[in-house]
């Protein structure tokens, strides 16, 4: 974990001083001033920083060769720059998590009474509030060095979490608003909640009373809301609140081995990421969250263990613990190896025909129509490839409406309303349009130009 974020957070540096040019198309390569290293968005990016910090203060307690240490210590300064350069709201709000939580905990191995010499393992208290002042002093210095050789304009777009922290970065598009937009969706439906996926269904046909998210939203950005506005209140607070049971009975802030800890922090920083955005939607963060679940889930002690079963015991038909983990990672696998073939097969239909793969390469939408994990997908690519005409009117309303639900987009939006006037469905033409004109007024009024015929609907 180390590893990939020294390799991101150099990556991301190389992207904020514009040299990273030369490795496109194997990492993606955005404006001047901006990072996000292999992650294409800021805030995933920070996150995985904040995850390799936890992992350097690991090493830095299980390692004591003075080398290994000064090493872990120029990781942490580019970490920390890379953050930094990120511009991450999110990532300030982690790094002072970790800064705080390992500060604290060095503070209380220093308190001790009777100090065994290897239990003083993390870095001084004060070296770890330091992360904090570094930050802001790196956050000042990284334009400055943008603007050696470069035009004013480059280094204007640098730097810009001191921007983004104004106020007047709040507007429209700010979480407060996506957030009071979905906490009126959940009053509209608390106790049963929209349906799982259906949050920008919901967002698209909601009329609000006050500012309106202006872009296709499909996450809450926070995961108790979204399990509130997807699930309803009751499954939300049933979910959280086992979630939150747990982490109590387990008692983390109890613990002393190191391993344990690092998943604690490890699971926190994915966490209060997951109250901004949805990291658990992408799977290396699944990967890192199921990882630490399995590191802190509770293993029976040695003096618990059951006695060797007698003879007639082991005749029992039920299954040992190692034949059933045996059958889970078979099975698990299989899944895995049929939705890699799925997908492969079914991302065909996005490719222009010269890069698809032989078999796919003509006739490709009629090949892939049967795919069970990625039905929706293979709708939305049929929708958007087929012209709507008086013949397949009936047949193209019906998929529109399915493929709404899945991504209520201005390209599906346009074939609903076209299918449905073909259709004699001149109510719902008009309905769709209108929540088409405030959902996306500046697709809205293109659509327009290119069909003067239409006209706006009534207010």
């Amino acid at each position: 974990m180390l590893t990939a974020g020294v390799v991101n957070a150099l990556l991301g540096l190389l992207q904020y001083y514009n040299l990273a040019e030369s490795l496109f198309p194997w990492i993606a390569s955005p404006s001047p001033g901006r990072a996000w290293g292999m992650l294409r968005q800021r805030n995933q990016f920070a996150t995985l920083i904040s995850l390799a910090l936890i992992a350097a203060l690991w090493l830095f307690a299980m390692r004591d060769s003075r080398r290994m240490r000064l090493g872990l210590v120029a990781a942490t300064v580019v970490l920390i720059a890379a953050t930094a350069a990120s511009g991450s709201r999110t990532g300030l709000l982690q790094l002072a998590l970790v800064a705080g939580t390992a500060a604290w905990m060095a503070w209380n191995e220093r308190r001790q009474t009777v100090l065994v010499p290897s239990t003083r393992r993390l870095p001084p208290p004060s070296a770890l509030l330091a992360m904090l002042p570094l930050y802001f002093a790196l956050n000042w210095l990284l334009p400055q060095l943008a603007a050696i050789g470069t035009s004013h304009k480059a280094v204007a777009s640098a730097g810009a979490l001191v921007q983004r922290l104004q106020p007047t970065a709040l507007g429209n598009e700010s979480r407060l608003t996506l957030w009071h937009n979905v906490l009126s969706l959940i009053a509209e439906r608390p106790f049963t909640g929209w349906g799982w996926g259906e949050l920008s269904y919901a967002h698209f046909m909601a009329v609000y009373p006050g500012p309106r998210f202006p872009v296709l939203l499909d996450n809450a950005h926070n995961l108790p809301l979204h399990l509130a506005v997807e699930l309803g209140i009751p499954a939300a607070v049933l979910v959280c609140g086992g979630f939150l049971w747990l982490v109590i009975t387990a008692r983390p802030w109890r613990e002393r081995d190191p391993n344990r800890l690092m998943a604690w922090g490890l699971l926190a920083v994915i966490l209060v990421h997951s109250l901004f955005e949805y990291p658990l939607w992408y799977g290396p963060f699944q990967l890192v969250f199921g990882l630490c679940l399995g590191m802190l889930w509770p293993a029976r002690a040695s003096g618990d263990r059951a006695s060797p079963p007698s003879k007639k015991a082991k005749k029992t038909w039920l299954p040992d613990g190692r034949k059933l983990s045996a059958l889970a990672s078979i099975a698990l696998l299989s899944f895995v190896v049929y939705a890699a073939w799925d997908y492969t097969r079914i991302s065909q239909i996005y490719l222009p025909r010269d890069e698809r793969l032989p078999p796919w390469q003509d006739d490709t939408l009629a090949k892939v129509r049967d795919s069970w994990l990625f039905a929706r997908q293979v709708d939305f690519a049929e929708l958007t490839l087929t012209p709507v005409t008086h013949e397949n009117a009936a047949r193209m309303h019906a998929l529109a409406e399915r493929t709404l639900h899945f991504s209520p987009e201005p390209r599906v939006i346009v074939k609903l309303i076209e299918s449905a006037e073909l259709s004699g469905r001149e109510g719902e033409a008009r309905l769709i349009a209108e929540r088409f004109r405030v959902a996306y007024p500046g697709a809205y009024a293109h659509w327009l130009r290119q069909n003067p015929g239409d006209r706006a609907p009534a207010p």
